[in-house]
């Protein structure tokens, strides 16, 4: 993983004097390579060996290794990664815009699928295909996601059970057994509900699955597996379609994986589209 995505990564676990580091490295990745370990202690008024033990403890030996590899970052990236991708420049708004846009998806869209180690993939591929039972859950835009790709997976065949309501999916645990899979979409992963529902998911023997942003938060630290959304902007309204962006792209490669791992699911969604294609035109 990239150090400067590592370091977003990770933000959320790290402690106070961390976070500043991670925070002024961030902010000035393309001018750190002129600073030494002591003078970035200084300029954050903190001690060199902080700065040492940062390092270290993001899997570098050194502050030179991480300034190193965060120089190489900026190199490959041809600009701040930590803004918004360079918008060309084109006096029209509308193109300026448009140009800005689609490179700002494209960037969180790399992110996101270096934040999210194949391993771990295939694992959830696996989880998901062998499941003899799948609930999705999620609230608000959360809900609008999940039932959007509760019905895809509907069409390869699996037994999906979708929810919108907690109430309704706390009554319907009822129902889950061991090998069940729980889809629990939720951006910030931080409401109680959502981490009780997983709990109790997994009392019963069923593994939990969580699709949140990147950073820390209780739902991803407590899932048995966890699909992570990478998406920055400092526009509210940008990061928000960056974030939708992101995450129908990494499930869109899910919902492939699961297609190419079972043959029988491709069948199974052949005849289904052609079934809907049929009530269609009747």
């Amino acid at each position: 993983m990239p150090p400067l995505l590592k370091i977003r990564t990770e933000r959320g676990q790290m402690s106070a004097i961390e976070r500043r580091i991670a925070d002024f490295i961030l902010d000035n990745a393309h001018l750190l390579r002129d600073y030494s370990s002591q003078q970035l202690a200084s300029a954050l008024g903190i001690s060199q060996s902080s700065v040492v033990k940062f390092s270290q403890k993001l899997g570098f030996k050194g502050y030179p290794d991480l300034k190193y590899s965060i120089g190489e970052d900026v190199a490959r990236a041809g600009a701040d990664p930590q803004q918004a991708p360079a918008e060309p420049d084109i006096s029209d708004d509308y193109l300026r815009l448009g140009e800005a846009l689609r490179r700002s998806k494209a960037q969180a869209e790399e992110e996101t699928r270096q934040a999210n180690p194949r391993e771990e993939i295939e694992r959830i591929v696996q989880l998901l295909d062998g499941a003899p039972k799948l609930f999705v859950h999620g609230l608000g835009d959360d809900g609008l996601y999940a039932r959007e790709f509760a019905m895809r997976l509907s069409l390869l065949g699996l037994l999906v059970v979708p929810h919108t309501d907690p109430i309704l999916m706390l009554a319907n645990l009822s129902a889950a057994r061991p090998g069940d899979v729980l889809l629990m979409f939720s951006e910030f992963g931080k409401l109680p509900q959502l981490s009780q529902l997983s709990r109790q998911f997994q009392d019963m023997g069923g593994k939990v699955v969580s699709i949140t942003r990147h950073t820390a938060n209780p739902l991803r630290a407590h899932a048995d597996a966890a699909l992570v959304v990478c998406a920055h902007d400092r526009a509210p309204q940008v990061a928000q379609l960056l974030y939708r962006s992101a995450m129908h792209a990494l499930l869109d490669f899910l919902f492939v994986l699961l297609c190419h791992a079972n043959p029988d699911r491709q069948q199974q969604l052949a005849m289904n589209l052609e079934r809907i294609d049929h009530l269609l035109d009747s």
